[in-house]
């Protein structure tokens, strides 16, 4: 159901300071921006009024060969509906160089309707101590120094977005984008946001729970090129029975050779894999289309529904059934 809110523009300021990651930034405002142009096109308002913002108006440079222009101050007394704070390589330098946007942040959070911490832009909300106790993300390769410098947070390394009430944080460059069509999903609807993702070529949405990590991705990182092969395969062939044997015998070893050269490789066994493939291809299933259950069985290489929904419930703690009501559809993740 569309926001209350969505008669009436946004005020969205994204929030950034020098060293921030230009592709979060853009990415983000590109989803507000996008919706603009479609809402004018149905013969409505702007949804979006976007303000680029920093502890001081001017060029802001960022972490490549760009800057852009803050046409105002972060200010405890002009709020924004939506902040977006922007994250940094150097996480680490930018809090100590910019503690005033960690008073700012701790200052305005209880009244702006969305404090949104993008990648690690979450150290700022955790510096502010906004997070204790909540559950929040940020970008995998800190996911470690988040949780140890700020031990209270329940930090979750391997989701996409998260909320915690009028607080956002999401992973690390891309994921703002999902982020930002949750957002524009609960203001607009499903239908706007669709719109937005096809102008930019991205899904609608990978649901905020949703693991970074992908197995497409195990498989780019993997080295060894026989293993890699493997699990090439096994990504193509999913609708089939997958036995050890014949996975060892693609890579040319014996099962013995291959169950611990793939361990040391991939970080799990090769049947384990195979398990995540499967789920991750469901997954994708459930979120995009209405095939029937029994038919996405069969896709993943299941006999009937009843080894999928205990795959489900295994990794997941929720049916097929379930997973399709919560993501598919016009359903969105609550943290």
């Amino acid at each position: 159901m569309p926001s209350p809110f969505a008669s009436r523009a946004r005020r969205v300021d994204i929030v950034v300071y020098p060293g921030f990651k230009a592709l979060e930034a853009v990415g983000t405002m590109s989803v507000f921006e996008y919706a603009n142009i479609h809402l004018v096109r149905q013969g409505q308002p702007r949804g979006y009024e976007i303000e680029i913002a920093s502890t001081s108006a001017g060029p802001v440079p960022s972490d490549m060969l760009m800057s852009l222009v803050a046409t105002r101050a972060i200010d405890e007394t002009d709020l924004p509906d939506i902040a977006v704070i922007v994250g940094a390589r150097e996480i680490e330098a930018a809090l100590e160089r910019n503690p005033s946007m960690v008073r700012w942040a701790r200052a305005v959070a209880p009244h702006i309707d969305r404090l949104v911490a993008l990648c690690s832009g979450s150290f700022f909300l955790a510096a502010a101590e906004l997070l204790d106790g909540h559950r929040a993300t940020t970008h995998w390769s800190v996911a470690t120094l988040l949780q140890t410098s700020f031990p209270k947070v329940q930090v979750e390394a391997d989701a996409i977005y998260l909320r915690a009430g009028r607080l956002w944080t999401s992973a690390g460059v891309t994921a703002g984008i999902d982020l930002a069509l949750a957002l524009v999903e609960e203001d607009f609807g499903r239908g706007l946001a669709l719109e937005v993702a096809r102008d930019l070529v991205v899904y609608l949405k990978r649901p905020g729970g949703q693991s970074q990590f992908s197995v497409h991705l195990a498989s780019q990182n993997t080295s060894h090129p026989g293993i890699r092969a493997v699990q090439d395969w096994i990504l193509a062939h999913l609708d089939e029975p997958l036995a050890l044997s014949d996975m060892a015998e693609r890579a040319a070893m014996s099962e013995r050779n291959f169950r611990r050269v793939f361990g040391r490789e991939v970080g799990e066994s090769p049947l384990g894999f195979v398990e995540r493939a499967r789920l991750e291809a469901a997954r994708r299933l459930l979120e995009d289309g209405d095939l029937p259950l029994k038919s996405i069985a069969g896709r993943i290489g299941f006999g009937s529904e009843q080894p999928m929904r205990k795959l489900f419930v295994k990794h997941l703690g929720i049916t097929p059934h379930e997973y399709r009501a919560r993501f598919g559809g016009a359903g969105h993740p609550v943290a």
